[in-house]
C-alpha cells in the first residue's frame, strides 16, 4: 500500500487551500497513494498575526469544504484525511480542531476532534479552540489499522501508546508545527521516537510556510525516515509493508514485554 502526505501552505483564502488541498489529493493519487493525508487546519490559516479567528473559518463537517474533499477521494478511489476547523453549535467563541477520514467511495468515515490543546510556549489554543473528550480508535482499513494524533497530541506518548496497543500499524499526524528554538528537532525525534517505542510506521504531515516548520515524514517502525520534505511544499510517499510490523515486533516486542500490572500511571 502506498501512503501520499501532502506538504502545504495554507493562506487566509479558503478557496485558495481548498483548491491546493484538491491538487494535492489529485497529484498524490497519480502516485498510486491508498491513503492521502492533508495537513492540521488544511481550512485556513489561523494566527495571531492575521487575526483570523477559526470560528470565522470554521463549517459544519457537511459542508462545502468537506463535500469537495468527499468528491476528490471518491474520484482518487482513496482515503483522504485532512484537518478543518468544525463549528460547534451555539458556540460563538471556539471551533473544533478536527479530521475528517474520508473513505474511498466519498462517504465520511469518522471525524476525531483534537484532545489535547496546545497551551503551550506562550500560545494557548483552548482560547479559539473546544477540545475534544474522545481518543481515536484505530480504524480497520483493507491495508491495516491506522491510529490518529493531531500536531501537539505527538508529545503525549500515552496517546500513541494506547493506539498500538489497541492495534494500530500505523499512527498518522497531520500537524500545523510552529516554528521555534528547537521545534525542528523535537519534531524529528517525536516522530521517530513514536514510531521506534511502539513498532508502528508513522505518517507525519505538517504545514509549511507562515509561521510552520515543514519537514514532513514517514517513517518506519525501527525508526528510520523513509521519506522528508524539508520546507517546500509538495507530496512525499512510498510503499507501506504492514508486514514489517510484525517482523519489527519479533525483534523488538516492547508491547508483548509490557508491566501494566507494576505501572502507576
Amino acid at each position: 500500500m502506498i501512503i501520499a502526505a501532502a506538504q502545504i501552505s495554507t493562506t487566509e483564502n479558503k478557496k485558495e487551500n481548498l483548491d491546493k488541498c484538491l491538487a494535492y489529493i489529485r497529484l498524490a493519487a497519480q502516485q498510486n497513494a491508498r491513503i492521502i493525508v492533508l495537513p492540521e487546519m488544511s481550512m485556513a490559516l489561523v494566527t495571531a498575526e492575521n487575526g483570523i479567528k477559526p470560528t470565522v473559518v470554521a463549517e459544519p463537517i457537511d459542508g462545502p469544504f468537506v463535500k469537495a474533499l468527499q468528491k476528490a477521494a471518491a474520484v482518487a478511489e482513496a482515503y483522504v484525511i485532512c484537518g478543518i476547523f468544525e463549528c460547534v453549535e451555539g458556540n460563538e467563541k471556539q471551533a473544533y480542531n478536527s479530521l475528517v477520514v474520508i473513505n474511498p467511495d466519498g462517504s465520511i468515515e469518522r471525524v476525531y476532534r483534537k484532545t489535547h490543546l496546545y497551551d503551550a510556549f506562550s500560545y494557548r489554543e483552548s482560547d479559539t479552540i473546544l477540545k475534544g473528550d474522545e481518543l481515536f480508535e484505530p480504524l480497520d482499513t483493507p491495508f491495516g489499522k491506522i491510529g490518529l494524533m493531531v500536531c501537539y497530541e505527538l508529545r503525549f506518548p500515552e496517546i500513541a501508546r494506547q493506539l498500538s496497543i489497541q492495534g494500530a500499524d500505523m499512527i498518522i499526524i497531520p500537524a500545523g508545527w510552529v516554528k521555534g528554538p528547537m521545534k525542528e528537532t523535537h519534531w524529528d525525534i517525536l516522530l521517530k521516537a513514536r514510531a521506534i517505542e511502539n513498532t508502528v510506521f508513522v505518517c507525519g504531515c505538517n504545514q509549511t510556510g507562515s509561521i510552520y516548520t515543514g519537514r514532513s515524514a514517514l517513517v518506519d517502525p525501527m525508526g528510520k525516515i523513509l521519506k522528508q520534505l524539508e520546507s517546500e511544499e509538495g507530496v512525499i510517499s512510498d510503499y507501506i509493508d504492514r508486514n514489517l510490523v510484525a517482523e519489527t515486533r519479533k525483534k523488538v516486542p516492547c508491547l508483548a514485554n509490557r508491566r501494566p500490572d507494576i505501572y502507576r500511571i
